[in-house]
C-alpha cells in the first residue's frame, strides 16, 4: 500500500526569521492522522533568515539529523561541539540523556535551508554524542546512498534507531530500485525537483508512505533530490 501527502497538506508555520513546513506534529501544528511514520517522528523544511536561528533549547532521547540544501548552519551544543553544517555535509545528534544545542544562520544575506529529522531511538537514556560527515553528490548521483543507519551497516553516520536512510540524485534516464522488507514501513521525502516513485508522480515537499511492499522504485526525475527511509514497522 502507498499513501500519498502533498506538499501543500503539510502544516507551516510563519515566524518571520523562521518558515516551517511540518510533515507531521510538530510544535503547535497538531494532526491527528499524521503524527509520525514507523519510528520517524519529525521531517521539517525549515528556512533560517540571514543573522537568526534557534536559541539554545535542550532535547532528550531523540536521533535528529540535519540534511542542509542551501546556506551554512552554524551548530553549537552542550558537548562541546562547535561546527557549522553546508550542504552535501549529514549531522548527526543522539540526545539520549539530555543535550542542548543552537543552530543559527551565520551565512550573510543567505537563507539557511535545511532539513530536521526526528527519528525514535531504539534504546533510550543513552550517552549523548555527535557526528558530522560529507556525502558528495558523485555518491547519490542517480543511486541512493546510505546516509544514515545501525551500526553494523555501512553508512555515512550512526543512529542509535532501527532506521535506515537513503538519499539520492536522479534526471533524465536515471534511476533505482531498492528491496524492502514488506513488513516494516517506508517513506519517501522529495527533497527538490521531480520524480516518479513506483510510477507516481511527486512534486518537491511530497511524500509517500508505504508499508506491504517489497520495492521502492524511482524513475522519471527532474533535478530531483530525495529521502528514503527504511522504518521499523
Amino acid at each position: 500500500m502507498i499513501r500519498f501527502r502533498r506538499s501543500q497538506e503539510r502544516g507551516f508555520a510563519d515566524h518571520g526569521w523562521l518558515k516551517s513546513f511540518h510533515s507531521f506534529s510538530f510544535a503547535n501544528y497538531y494532526d491527528p492522522a499524521h503524527m509520525g511514520w514507523g519510528n520517524l517522528r519529525v521531517i521539517n523544511e525549515d528556512r533560517v533568515a540571514p543573522g537568526t536561528g534557534f536559541g539554545t533549547h535542550g532535547h532528550k532521547d531523540m536521533e535528529i539529523v540535519s540534511y542542509v540544501l542551501q546556506g551554512n548552519l552554524a551548530h553549537q551544543d552542550s558537548m562541546g561541539n562547535v561546527r557549522g553544517i553546508p550542504p552535501g555535509d549529514v549531522q548527526r545528534m543522539s540526545a539520549g540523556s539530555g543535550v542542548r544545542h543552537s543552530e543559527f544562520n551565520h551565512a550573510e544575506g543567505l537563507v539557511t535551508h535545511f532539513l530536521q529529522i526526528w527519528i525514535e531511538p531504539s534504546v533510550k537514556g543513552i550517552e549523548p554524542s555527535y557526528e558530522q560527515k560529507t556525502v558528495p553528490d558523485s555518491e547519490k548521483r542517480g543511486r541512493l546512498c546510505r546516509v544514515a543507519g545501525p551500526a553494523g551497516i555501512e553508512s555515512s553516520v550512526t543512529i542509535s534507531a532501527d532506521a535506515i536512510l537513503y538519499a539520492g540524485l536522479f534526471d533524465g534516464d536515471e534511476s533505482a530500485r531498492l528491496a524492502i522488507d514488506s513488513a516494516r514501513k517506508a517513506y519517501v521525502h522529495l527533497v527538490r525537483g521531480d520524480l516518479s516513485v513506483n510510477g507516481h508522480a511527486l512534486a518537491a515537499g511530497d511524500a509517500a508512505l508505504i508499508e506491504g511492499e517489497t520495492e521502492i522504485a524511482l524513475s522519471e526525475g527532474r533535478n530531483a533530490e530525495v529521502l528514503v527511509f527504511d522504518l521499523a514497522p
